[in-house]
């Protein structure tokens, strides 16, 4: 990875490396659990960074590898289980991430040691990942533009049991390279060829930013889903004016529990949490300096307005499970389960919708948060 990374953009460097160490402390809970459950089984994890860099940016901060590490040694079980590699095809960064661990409080502790690796991520390391049989892994893939990130890699990664990825997505970069014929075959690794067509065309018949972005990003989306993900999650960051966006991390998981888990982590590091939910995933320096100019539409119709409507309408004169309505609505939108849940409360509140308890009958007590085990009936109220 180009050096100049770790040197620029230090606030959203810091919130990327937050988001993914929360969410690998929380994914390795959930293996943890899981393989205790199923002790006959094999009981090791692991923890892949393929673009590792050299453990802390221009200003000393702990990147990602530092912070994954330290959740490891917080917990009492995950030394014994996980094994953690990091590749970066830069010997220098190896070598001063080496350094950067040595120094860590309580390393001795892991039985199995880092591995270290200078390998140049393409085509070769997609085709020998298909070929091994993963244990529960998280990857992380943090390239510094597009180079090495394809769609090969990304279906090799997630193919087995437990295994969830998180990689960065350069979208200036790649919005830049678009119609380069020059770099073609790079733009074809990422969307494929009949894809990568259709997002040409689409994007050359519009003049407006945002949706370019938006063709660009449901585009990639799409192929990530074709290709073996069910779930994926990009969230956004800006740029130090907050005014154009510079990257993307984009979350892929085969599994909605992983799903739901770093949406709430990505919703909980969004900046702008207007109408008391993220409306879109995002990091911007100007929603914390307040410089943020809402329109009208922001105050008078809330995010949470649209999540009622969007229940009252499409469950109309139904009878369903919440969790059920929540795995199969929240999919693809930017809401997260406390907020199906407000949303449901107001409007049994408001004589909207019948709930009781499955496990004992019983409606919710008033003031009360809906639980999970509540069975909800939409009356046919428009």
């Amino acid at each position: 990875m180009n050096n100049e990374f770790f040197q620029e953009q230090r606030e959203q460097s810091l919130i990327k490396a937050q988001i993914v160490s929360k969410y690998f402390s929380a994914w390795a809970n959930v293996i943890l659990n899981t393989q205790k459950k199923y002790s006959k089984h094999d009981q090791k994890m692991a923890y892949i960074d393929l673009f590792a860099g050299p453990g802390r940016y221009d200003n000393q901060s702990k990147s990602t590898p530092l912070l994954v590490l330290e959740e490891i040694l917080k917990s009492p079980d995950l030394p014994d289980r996980m094994i953690t590699l990091f590749n970066d095809k830069d010997s220098k960064n190896i070598d001063s991430l080496k350094e950067a661990i040595r120094q860590l409080d309580g390393i001795e502790r892991l039985k199995y040691p880092p591995g270290f690796f200078n390998e140049e991520v393409g085509d070769e390391i997609a085709k020998m990942f298909n070929d091994l049989n993963f244990v529960p892994t998280l990857f992380f893939v943090d390239p510094w533009g597009y180079k090495g990130l394809s769609l090969n890699l990304v279906s090799s990664i997630i193919k087995d049991w437990g295994c969830d990825c998180i990689f960065f997505f350069n979208y200036n970069r790649v919005s830049m390279g678009i119609n380069n014929e020059a770099i073609k075959p790079h733009m074809v690794s990422l969307f494929g060829n009949e894809r990568l067509d259709s997002v040409r065309r689409k994007c050359d018949t519009v003049v407006n930013t945002n949706e370019r972005e938006k063709i660009i990003i449901q585009e990639l989306c799409n192929a990530l889903k074709e290709n073996g993900s069910r779930f994926v999650l990009p969230f956004r960051f800006k740029n130090n004016e907050g005014t154009r966006t510079s990257h993307h991390l984009i979350f892929l998981s085969k599994g909605f529990r992983g799903y739901d888990i770093m949406k709430d982590i990505m919703h909980r590091e969004s900046t702008d949490k207007s109408g008391e939910v993220a409306a879109s995933f995002e990091y911007n320096p100007l929603d914390l300096r307040g410089s943020k100019q809402y329109t009208l539409r922001d105050w008078l119709s809330p995010p949470l307005n649209d999540l009622r409507d969007m229940l009252l309408q499409e469950y109309d004169g139904q009878t369903i499970d919440f969790l059920q309505l929540y795995e199969e609505h929240s999919v693809d939108k930017p809401f997260i389960k406390k907020n199906y849940k407000g949303v449901l409360r107001t409007l049994y509140d408001d004589k909207r919708i019948k709930a009781v308890d499955r496990k004992t009958g019983k409606p919710p007590r008033k003031g009360t948060s809906f639980s999970d085990n509540m069975r909800i009936t939409f009356e046919g109220v428009k």
